[in-house]
């Protein structure tokens, strides 16, 4: 193990200098000592650099290259050779500076480089021009002997990865676009120098071949030979066969997860590669090569041949091998001007590149693997967290999350137009005080608006406003009116614990009165309809149907529809059949809240909830103010709308308080348009089918995980689950009207995750203690 040292340039330009940090350690380990530091400034440096490589792009090679695509040719008045050594003087006398504050930097630097032990030497910075210096061209590193390498700023621990199945060092050989050069050579290297390896040969594969490979196997080296390039984006593409090239963004998940699996080194033995070199390093891979420009087919060739020969035949370490290819590349710059410019190295400094021995190793003495819990292990685990959580939802535990859930996906729903079967007429404090009347109307001015109505031969008629007690004058008169007339429905209020309850008036059938009483959830919000309740006994009022419930009733069997009732626990009305909470309790498991045959309200919004449907005043009906049409065949509804004459108010899940008067439209208006316009009744999904539903986003769960070793891939994979969880639910609510478990669902598919990788985790730290 030699010394690591790492020269992190933290900011700065060429202009004003970079900030710097020297950190000095022993290879592979986490502890350093650290020196802040400062490059002087270098104005000429980049102009420098481009010329150099405009005149490298203008005077290149008469052989054909492994680029992807043509470079463009600058014009330039330097010479390759000139240009070269103007930029390599220009690096050394930065380097060399004088300056005093970068003397006592670089003496320091001397110090460690000037050592006997091997020196991993890594530049980190993500200025792309930085990238793109020929570092190595600093005369210190070649009469020490020191190749440079680059990482960007930031990069991830070391994560030891699991044993691989082989007991060969399993290279991935990938022969691609080979358009006008000749990479044959380059496999015949191959073969010829690591002749113990396995080699799995690719030849211009598809990239679902490549992906598969990448997945399915391990591999310790990938190898590619063809054309590549570097876009003015500093996207790397490389080109796998004739027609189709590849980013290492297409590659990503795949790559990442042969890295976690023992992936060490990438040869990319083509031509302008930094852009790949930069996208792999940001996956965590230990060690990239590539060629930094466009690099003639017998230097690609001549420099894969030293490397291997250095890497594997003399067991040098990675660094040292390509600083040795590198050297032996000069003898080939007569004919190839800076050939030995080329090659370029991109190092993860928290891992150390094994060497060819290390990786024989490796794969001779297993470390322990990454274990998965057995598949069957993993179904089991799913059923128990699904049992758990259903049987904490029976106790009512997940209730109070299940209905805010529900809240947010209504209020996600398309808006509906007003219900024009509906007429809504309002008492305001400005009526009554127009009217010369009193709140909460007299009897004798409720008479006269019930005339005024029949007289255009409404369909229906509710009250509500009660009419227990005599109010004013025309006591006698309203209730002879309202026995004669069975298409005016009076309201009453059960009795409560704490409530006496609200007498019908006096000698009217039980057809002619309906309930007010509704439903709460614990949080105070109306999501329920009730239909029909028995009536508590000792009751004043004995009516069993609700006000709303009558009133669409007598409008539908007005329209030629019959109830019927199939099942105790289920309704039907023409085609129309559905089944009460008490069948399909969803998340509404205490039978307490269930009393008597509710089903949830779907409410009809529009801009607001209030907008229910057409809405006029007790003084514009008096005045002949209101079209006929409006009220000819509608269901009407009569009550009061002033917060300031009675407080009437109600939660809704739209974060909106509507009037009893609003609430009981909007219950009218759900049903009829049930029928009549199949408009969905929301219903929830049978036992078996909650069960079956969370079971699977269950399994799933724990399926992610088995399938996905990768923590940051369990993690992106979990959370498009839970995505397209709540996009199906929502989805199946505002399609089909069912309301599927979200809440549990989403709890089972975390836990019994989280159950697998720790269970996995624990598996692995028991084989790492048992050696």
């Amino acid at each position: 193990m030699g010394k690591s040292v790492n020269l992190k340039i933290v900011n700065g330009d060429f202009d004003q200098g970079f900030q710097v940090i020297l950190r000095i350690g022993e290879d592979g380990s986490s502890t350093a000592t650290e020196i802040n530091g400062w490059l002087p400034p270098a104005p000429q440096l980049p102009w420098l650099c481009s010329n150099w490589y405009s005149s490298y792009h203008s005077g290149g090679e008469t052989e054909a290259s492994r680029a992807l695509t043509a470079p463009e040719t600058q014009v330039t008045n330097f010479s390759i050779l000139d240009s070269a050594q103007d930029l390599e003087n220009a690096i050394n006398n930065w380097l060399n500076a004088s300056d005093l504050q970068f003397r006592f930097f670089r003496d320091k630097l001397l110090k460690y480089l000037q050592s006997n032990e091997p020196i991993r030497f890594i530049i980190q910075t993500d200025n792309i021009e930085l990238w793109q210096l020929p570092w190595h061209l600093w005369d210190v590193f070649q009469e020490l002997k020191v190749e440079v390498s680059i990482s960007p700023s930031e990069y991830e621990i070391d994560f030891t990865p699991g044993a691989k199945t082989s007991n060969q060092v399993r290279i991935l050989v990938i022969l691609g676009n080979n358009s006008g050069i000749d990479i044959e050579k380059d496999l015949a290297s191959l073969q010829q120098e690591l002749a113990n390896a396995y080699l799995r040969i690719l030849r211009n594969p598809q990239k679902s071949a490549l992906s598969s490979e990448l997945w399915e196997q391990e591999w310790d080296i990938l190898f590619f030979a063809g054309h590549s390039s570097t876009q003015d984006d500093l996207q790397g593409r490389f080109g796998i066969n004739q027609q189709e090239s590849l980013t290492i963004e297409e590659l990503k998940f795949a790559l990442t997860d042969a890295i976690e699996h023992g992936l060490k080194l990438a040869i990319f033995n083509s031509c302008n590669g930094l852009g790949l070199a930069r996208e792999l390093a940001s996956l965590q891979i230990p060690a990239t090569m590539v060629m930094r420009e466009k690099v003639p087919n017998e230097v690609a060739q001549k420099f894969l041949l030293y490397f291997l020969k250095a890497f594997a035949n003399k067991g040098k370490s990675l660094s040292g091998a390509v600083w040795e290819a590198r050297t032996r590349l000069q003898e080939l710059e007569k004919e190839y001007p800076c050939a030995s410019w080329l090659p370029m190295v991109c190092q993860n400094p928290a891992q150390v590149p094994p060497t060819w021995e290390e990786l024989q190793k490796q794969t001779q003495h297993k470390s322990p693997s990454w274990p998965r819990l057995p598949l069957l292990q993993v179904f089991l685990v799913s059923l128990i967290v699904t049992g758990l959580v259903m049987g904490m939802r029976s106790l009512g535990f997940w209730q109070f999350w299940e209905l805010k859930v529900f809240d947010q996906m209504i209020r996600l729903l398309p808006a509906e137009k007003p219900d024009e079967r509906l007429l809504i007429v309002e008492v305001t404090k400005k009526d009554i005080e127009q009217l010369q009347d009193s709140y909460p109307l007299s009897d004798g001015m409720m008479l006269q608006l019930l005339k005024k109505l029949g007289e255009h031969q409404p369909q229906i008629i509710g009250l509500d406003i009660y009419r227990d007690l005599p109010q004013g004058q025309g006591r006698d008169d309203l209730v002879q009116y309202l026995q004669q007339h069975p298409h005016v429905i009076s309201p009453c209020a059960h009795s409560g614990s704490t409530y006496p309850g609200i007498h019908p008036p006096p000698g009217l059938s039980s057809q002619q009165v309906g309930f007010v009483d509704t439903v709460k959830d614990p949080d105070q919000i109306i999501r329920r309809h009730l239909l029909v309740v028995d009536p508590p006994s000792q009751s004043p009022c004995t009516a069993i149907y609700a006000l709303s419930t009558q009133l669409a009733l007598y409008y539908l069997e007005a329209k030629g529809y019959s109830l019927d009732f199939p099942t105790p626990e289920s309704w039907q009305i023409g085609s129309l059949r559905f089944k009460i909470l008490k069948a399909q309790p969803g998340f509404y498991q205490q039978s307490k809240l269930l009393r008597g045959h509710q089903i949830l309200l779907n409410y009809r919004a529009y801009n607001s909830l209030e907008d229910i449907a057409q809405r006029v005043t007790l003084t514009q009906v008096l005045t002949n103010q209101v079209e006929p049409h409006l009220i000819s065949d509608r269901i009407i509804l009569i009550g009061v709308t002033d917060p300031t004459l009675a407080k009437d108010e109600f939660n809704t899940p739209y974060h909106q308080e509507i009037r009893g008067l609003l609430l009981h439209a909007q219950m009218v208006s759900q049903f009829v348009s049930a029928v009549e316009e199949q408009r969905r009744l929301w219903q929830f999904l049978t036992l078996w089918g909650d069960l079956l539903w969370v079971g699977s986003w269950s399994l799933l769960g724990g399926i992610i995980v088995w399938r996905f070793r990768s923590f940051l891939n369990q993690g992106i994979v979990a959370g498009v689950a839970c995505i397209c969880l709540c996009s199906s639910c929502w989805i199946i609510l505002s399609t089909k009207g069912v309301v599927v478990p979200l809440v549990p669902s989403a709890l089972t598919l975390v836990i019994t995750g989280s159950i697998v990788a720790v269970k996995n985790f624990t598996m692995y730290h028991k084989q790492r203690s048992r050696g």
